[in-house]
């Protein structure tokens, strides 16, 4: 890295006030931290080389976990990364170096790949670490800035994440390298995933309970109104109709003759009906005013499926039937 006293990317007035510092100055520290960090991920794609590939190969090739280490900030990252990992299909788990010497080493299998993370690759505990993990023989990926370091020469696999300078004024906190690091940690795990052809299914079974996991995992029969729906015959009145609508609070009307769906009624044909012809219609009967044929969906989709389908035709409701096509529910857009 450049000498700590070399200008940094932005520069704010010190002031005993933080009222006087004006927001065009915070703005622009922002946007010049932001594009600095832009500049130098667009750097480092350049740096990407054959052994990336080594490294993913070997974290497919493996018949155990993979384990990241890594200290300080570097270990902040280690464990985001193991956590997006092991949430996209490839086992993993964090070890601090710390506990590692005072006996989670035991943690470590045959069958691991290790991936040690340290800037400058000089990091101590990772160095009094060493020396155990050469003796256990487990695949090793560094991930460092300066590929001279002990733990470049040391490991199966070295990836680089050098940066020029980082974005802190003082060229010292890590900032614009942490920022390599946890990019370089998903570029692994998105060529992983894309190897292992994970797909948004997969993803859910790891988040059941997130929104994602809940959306593709979810059928529309676990989220449709099933019960007192606002049902009535072909034969029954507008008036009849509104009745049945107001009681059943959905908005609709659906008519049904012989456990059938004939079709559907909804609140916004009402106001159309009521303004083409407001005292004729109050007698008429529904099967001259439904909407034959209206959208349906099978209980047995999933939720977001049935989400797609509502977008798709602007429609808030769903119909919903079972595999013999007989009406079991409904299904609004806000159930979802």
């Amino acid at each position: 890295m450049s000498d700590p006293s070399s200008t940094s990317p932005s520069s704010i007035p010190t002031s005993s006030n933080a009222q006087d510092i004006r927001s065009e100055v915070l703005i622009e520290s922002a946007r010049n931290t932001l594009s600095t960090q832009a500049k130098a991920l667009a750097s480092l794609a350049s740096q990407v080389t054959e052994e990336f590939a080594k490294a993913v190969r070997m974290i497919l090739a493996s018949e155990g976990r993979t384990i990241i280490c890594g200290m300080g900030k570097s270990g902040l990252i280690g464990k985001k990364i193991a956590a997006t990992l092991a949430s996209t299909g490839t086992p993993s788990f964090f070890l601090h170096p710390g506990e590692a010497f005072h006996g989670d080493l035991g943690m470590i299998q045959a069958q691991d790949t290790l991936i040690l993370i340290s800037y400058s690759g000089e990091t101590e505990e990772l160095m009094r670490l060493l020396p155990s993990l050469k003796n256990f023989g487990n695949p090793s990926i560094a991930i460092v800035g300066n590929m001279n370091s002990s733990l470049a020469k040391h490991c199966d696999c070295v990836l680089d994440i050098s940066v020029d300078r980082e974005v802190c004024p003082n060229n010292l906190a890590p900032t614009t390298s942490t920022t390599m690091t946890t990019a370089m940690g998903d570029a692994l795990a998105v060529a992983l995933m894309e190897c292992r052809h994970f797909q948004p299914q997969d993803f859910a079974r790891f988040h059941p309970g997130g929104s994602l996991g809940r959306k593709l995992l979810t059928r529309v029969k676990d989220l449709m109104h099933s019960k007192n729906l606002p049902v009535c015959a072909p034969e029954a009145s507008l008036k009849e109709a509104i009745t049945v609508m107001t009681h059943g609070r959905m908005g609709v009307v659906l008519i049904q003759d012989n456990g059938h769906l004939l079709g559907i009624f909804t609140d916004g044909d009402l106001r159309r009906a009521m303004l083409k012809d407001s005292e004729g219609m109050i007698d008429k009967k529904m099967s001259e005013l439904m909407t034959p044929n209206p959208k349906t969906i099978n209980e047995n989709v999933m939720i977001v499926e049935a989400e797609e389908q509502m977008l798709r035709d602007k429609i808030t409701l769903l119909v919903v039937t079972d595999d013999e096509n007989a009406l079991t529910g409904v299904l609004e857009i806000y159930d979802r």
